[in-house]
């Protein structure tokens, strides 16, 4: 079994510039963040788009189904920012054949993963060890819970994912 790592940008790999007193997305480190974890998984990562999730279009939500459906790997987590994971998941759900019987676990941070106090490493965490135990399907992991990608939504009132 091995595991296919997409990165989008999003929260989890945001940068502070003082200067700019502003967030940037930067290089990707969820490679290095499975890396100190020590994941013995063997895990291939495609560094797809570094936007955030606010800024995604069809066309990069097309991109990301057509990544997970070209792989070899059956299973795929895509970090990804909050604000619009449910319509990537949703993207991804419609796509059908190019991406059935795959697992794929979308998962983001609500800090960046430079941060000393982030949920990155946790929830990245989570969205292996979902990649690896849950059914083919679509799944979102955050907060501590695999939540059905076609079931759950972003509740900004209390910052966090429920079901729906």
């Amino acid at each position: 079994m091995s595991l296919l790592v997409v990165t989008t940008g999003g929260t989890i790999d945001k940068l502070y510039f003082d200067a700019l007193s502003e967030y940037q997305i930067g290089d990707s480190v969820v490679e290095r963040v499975l890396r100190q974890a020590r994941v013995a998984l063997p895990f291939r990562v495609v560094e797809l788009l570094r936007k955030d999730s606010l800024d995604l279009t069809d066309a990069d939500r097309a991109a990301i189904v057509a990544t997970v459906a070209a792989a070899p790997e059956a299973r795929a987590v895509i970090t990804h920012g909050t604000d619009t994971m449910t319509d990537t998941a949703a993207a991804l759900l419609a796509a059908g054949a190019g991406v059935a019987g795959k697992t794929i676990v979308l998962v983001g941070a609500l800090a960046p993963a430079r941060f000393a106090d982030s949920d990155a490493p946790f929830n990245l965490g989570m969205a292996v060890a979902a990649a690896q135990t849950a059914a083919p399907g679509v799944w979102i992991a955050m907060n501590g819970t695999v939540f059905d990608g076609a079931r759950v939504r972003k509740d900004r009132s209390v910052n966090s994912f429920v079901a729906k």
